[in-house]
């Protein structure tokens, strides 16, 4: 059955007047649904065969204004379903689906109001870091905007332009400006799915996102080892912040969010078993000689459902990612301390101990594809980033092994 709508009178629901209710009557994968149309008409005006209100009809000042009216509307509604066929989207959607696409007026949700929606539902998903990056920009927009709506046919090229300037003026970085535009593009593309802007619209055709190169992430094995023999005791502020970046490091560059989560119960023999909040993939990691005794230190006394590390402290999953967060701005603070004990000049993050965990076992001419794995990448692609973060030395190290 070919997907379309016509017009008809519901001479079922006939209402108290004794009118009916006219109807745009959907069919799509051999359903049918029925749109109203917000007219109704005695069933003796309406005429079945030209599927129209009789001219007769006296309950409007004009029947060919109702028709015509009554025509646009079906019209429109041929042209979404010719344009979803044309895009291929048509075919995936239940009829539910369409007809929430046909009957939504594409003006009534603004940018801010359908973000909002999102973010909604990532939060019941229990996608908080997702939602949290779409709250920000949110936030950015509303601000840069200066007003509380914002239609997505306002999204343009010149506005994105002028919004990049307006980031840039504030000394802002290209990255952070990359970071706000590629989460703005998701949302668009999800508008477009939606069928809440036409995907002639697109501002990103135009547009392209910049972005710059990152300085160098990586420290070396010997600076990592300072790390690991500094002096300091349980008492000191920075005593976690140090372990915390060993562990990440000695378990594959565990991120931080899944170290926090980590609990007793995930070490099964001898090893690490856990699931990343970010892409959902399974780690297996043994437990080595250096990470044994740390460890051994957060477990004592700790039950199975216990978290194995004193980050978060709250019992509600949005509360607990907030925990995360405010423990990584502190963790992220404390290994600046650190690098000054250390003498380390690298800019010390919670994400060198990953770089620094895949360059190193690259110098150790670890195969990328066992670092791929380890890393957990679906592809080898993802993994020759950490390639460029190799020092110039090493580099032309390898190029004098071309000599004859």
């Amino acid at each position: 059955m070919k997907t379309n709508t016509t017009l008809s009178l519901d001479a079922r629901r006939e209402r108290k007047d004794g009118t009916c209710p006219i109807i745009f009557r959907l069919s799509h994968h051999r359903k049918t649904i029925a749109i109203p149309s917000g007219i109704s008409v005695p069933p003796v005006y309406w005429d079945q065969k030209k599927r129209e209100v009789k001219r007769n009809y006296q309950g409007v000042s004009s029947v060919t204004r109702l028709n015509n009216m009554l025509t646009k509307k079906k019209t429109k509604f041929t042209d979404c379903i010719n344009v979803l066929e044309e895009e291929g989207r048509l075919k995936g959607l239940s009829i539910l689906e369409l007809k929430n696409m046909l009957s939504r007026p594409t003006n009534s949700i603004s940018f801010f109001e359908f973000t909002k929606t999102l973010i909604a539902e990532m939060k019941e998903a229990k996608k908080f870091g997702n939602a949290r990056a779409y709250q920000q920009v949110y936030n950015v927009l509303k601000t840069f905007n200066g007003t509380g709506s914002l239609r997505f046919e306002e999204i343009t090229y010149q506005f994105l332009k002028r919004f990049e300037t307006a980031h840039l003026k504030k000394g802002n970085s290209i990255n952070g400006l990359s970071v706000y535009l590629r989460t703005l593009r998701a949302i668009y593309n999800k508008a477009i799915t939606h069928g809440l802007v036409a995907r002639d619209r697109y501002p990103f055709t135009r547009y392209r996102i910049k972005s710059e190169p990152t300085a160098k992430r990586a420290i070396s094995k010997e600076k990592i080892k300072r790390i690991l023999e500094l002096d300091l005791k349980p008492a000191s502020p920075l005593f976690h912040a140090r372990n915390y970046f060993i562990c990440s490091y000695l378990m594959n560059g565990i991120s931080f969010i899944d170290m926090a989560f980590l609990k007793a119960n995930n070490i099964v023999d001898e090893r690490i078993q856990y699931r990343r909040q970010k892409t959902g993939k399974t780690y297996d990691i043994k437990i080595t000689n250096q990470l044994s005794p740390i460890l051994d230190f957060y477990l004592i006394d700790k039950k199975d459902y216990d978290f194995i590390f004193p980050v978060i402290k709250r019992t509600k999953l949005e509360n607990q990612h907030r925990d995360i967060r405010d423990a990584r701005i502190k963790y992220n603070r404390r290994l600046k301390e650190i690098a000054k004990l250390c003498d380390i000049e690298e800019n010390l993050t919670s994400y060198v101990s990953r770089h620094s965990m895949a360059t190193n076992l690259i110098l150790s001419d670890v195969p990328i594809n066992a670092l791929s794995k380890m890393l957990g990448h679906s592809d080898l692609q993802t993994t020759q980033i950490y390639i460029k973060d190799l020092p110039t030395h090493i580099m032309d190290e390898y190029q004098e092994r071309l000599e004859i």
